[in-house]
Formats: structure tokens, sequence, C-alpha cells
């Protein structure tokens, strides 16, 4: 049928009843989920900054993927300043906090660790944003050069296949040249002048 996507008509009839009929329905808002994968060098504390409005809920969770121990002090703090939530080598952790006005800080620190790197998932869920989530930044594009490994395969490999085609062809080109080189230098001591 095309590119529409038809609803079951219980959803249809839903959709056209006024918020009154419906409890609750009027005070409905989506959810902003967002997901982040970065390294975190050894010695090194990363912290990130979520603005919120009062009477919102700041959902973090967070794993350590991959380095020794897979362990990671984190740490939420408010936007006075108040530490929330403190922990130290934890692996794992989930935690909500119904908000204030202001920035949220919540820290990645793996200044105990003097070798060995960490790589970081966490997750943000921000329910209760009201009308203020259109105008949300986006922390994700403040993330810049190496620090952003959500990359697909496909990003990076029609770069690698330019490359490798490119590198081929240069070799080509250099074992032609080569066997001209030789054959110019057969025949001047073969025919001398």
């Amino acid at each position: 049928m095309g590119d529409k996507t038809w609803l079951p008509f219980r959803v249809l009839l839903l959709a056209a009843l006024p918020p009154v009929l419906l409890p609750g329905a009027a005070g409905f808002t989506p959810s902003l989920d967002s997901d982040f994968t970065f390294t975190l060098p050894a010695g090194q504390k990363e912290c990130f900054y979520q603005p919120m409005p009062l009477k919102a809920s700041l959902e973090i969770e967070y794993q350590v993927l991959d380095g020794a121990g897979l362990d990671i002090d984190f740490h939420l703090a408010s936007p006075e300043g108040k530490t929330l939530v403190f922990e130290q080598r934890k692996s794992d952790g989930v935690h909500t906090v119904e908000t204030e006005v202001g920035d949220y800080m919540f820290c990645f620190d793996n200044t105990f660790s003097t070798i060995s790197e960490k790589v970081i998932f966490f997750e943000l869920i921000l329910d209760n944003m009201g009308e203020q989530a259109q105008e949300q930044e986006d922390w994700k594009k403040y993330i810049t050069g190496t620090d952003m490994l959500d990359m697909k395969l496909e990003d990076i490999l029609d770069p690698i296949i330019k490359i490798a085609s490119d590198v081929q062809l240069r070799l080509h080109l250099g074992i032609h040249q080569q066997h001209q080189v030789q054959t110019k230098q057969k025949w001047a001591h073969t025919n001398p002048a």
C-alpha cells in the first residue's frame, strides 16, 4: 500500500477523542533518550552537563564495557554542586533523580588507574520535560575528535576501499615504470651508440 502506515481502528478512535475524555493524556510527554560510548584514558576524568527543568526526571545508566577491572568512579551532582551519587570502582549503575532547574553534572573518573583506559557506555533518559524538550541542547554535538566511538562500519569502509584501490593503482604504476626503466637500460647496454 505504498509508504502509508495503517493504524488499527481503536488507535484511530483514541487519537480522535479530545484530551478531556482521556485521563492523564493532556499531561503526557514523551521521554528523551540518548546514549553514548566513549574511551576514558588512564588517569583521566570526564564530566558531562545536562540542563534540566523543574520537576522532571533524569535517569543515568552506565556500564564499563572494556578495560582492566571493568570499574570506574561515578559522581552525580545537582545544579548547586551537592553530591547526589558517588560510587567508587563500580562496573555499572542506574540512578534516577527528580530535578530542579539547572545543569546537572555527572562524571566518570579513571584517575585511580595508571595504565588501563576504560570504554564506558551511558544512557540518559529524560522524562517529563514538557515543552522544553524541543529546546534542550544535544550534548552529543559538543563531543569532538576521537572521543566519539559511535561510528558504523559503513562510515569508514568507503574511504578505506578508496585508499586501498589508490595504493594498488600506484603499486601497478610503479611496477610498470620500473619495467620501462629496466627495458631502456637493457637496450642501452645491448646497443651502444
